[in-house]
């Protein structure tokens, strides 16, 4: 029976990686560099840090400094984030009609994650200890570290818990950890975008709404 919820945060409580790609697209563009789509770099890049996009993408078009491409999108993104950030859609419709144990694995850094619940109000949902990000481990997903984290620390049984994720290496990451995985493309960014790649990687099933997952944990209990 799932008593414990595992969300990851950008594209799964946040509609943020939609966001990060328009970041690094406006600023690869003002370097001419025109090869993208904020769908394209989402499709490609979601779930990765930031930081390690920064370097492939300065790799693949011979940028000399990605620290810089990276400071740049970073400021970018922060104004969006500021101006723009949602949450997914239906989450909060889920999480306040339901008892269950709520928990945060991300890649992204603890304060951002803070920052991001407050500012699309959904702060009461999540304890502060029950938020875990890659500060807290020694690898970031798709290493199973931070989910190992999780459930050691919290003394989970591995098959009362359920992860939700939208990314390849996010759902790497919690199969990695022994854990039952959902990916949800519920995010902006999965607009045209195929989902079979997350199933490739072994996700039990698909859900494309917030709507679906009460009959989805239904279904497993």
């Amino acid at each position: 029976m799932i008593k414990h919820l595992i969300f990851d945060f950008d594209g799964v409580i946040i509609d943020s990686e939609i966001l990060a790609a328009r970041a690094f697209d406006k600023v690869l563009k003002k370097m001419d560099i025109n090869h993208y789509t904020p769908q394209s770099i989402a499709a490609q890049y979601a779930g990765n840090k930031t930081i390690k996009v920064a370097k492939e993408i300065s790799k693949i078009h011979k940028i000399s400094d990605h620290i810089l491409l990276f400071n740049n999108v970073m400021r970018t993104v922060s104004t969006f984030f500021d101006k723009e950030l949602k949450a997914v859609e239906q989450i909060e419709d889920f999480l306040k009609k339901n008892d269950l144990e709520f928990y945060i694995g991300s890649n992204s850094g603890k304060q951002r994650i803070i920052k991001g619940l407050k500012n699309v109000n959904l702060t009461k949902y999540f304890k502060s200890q029950n938020i875990y990000t890659f500060e807290m481990v020694e690898k970031p997903k798709p290493s199973p570290d931070i989910y190992l984290k999780i459930v050691e620390n919290n003394n989970l049984k591995k098959d009362e818990v359920l992860v939700l994720e939208d990314s390849l290496p996010g759902v790497r990451s919690a199969i990695d950890a022994g854990l039952k995985v959902l990916g949800i493309v519920a995010a902006s960014h999965w607009k045209n975008i195929s989902h079979q790649s997350l199933i490739d990687e072994g996700t039990f099933k698909i859900i494309k709404s917030y709507k679906d997952l009460d009959k989805t944990i239904k279904e497993i209990n």
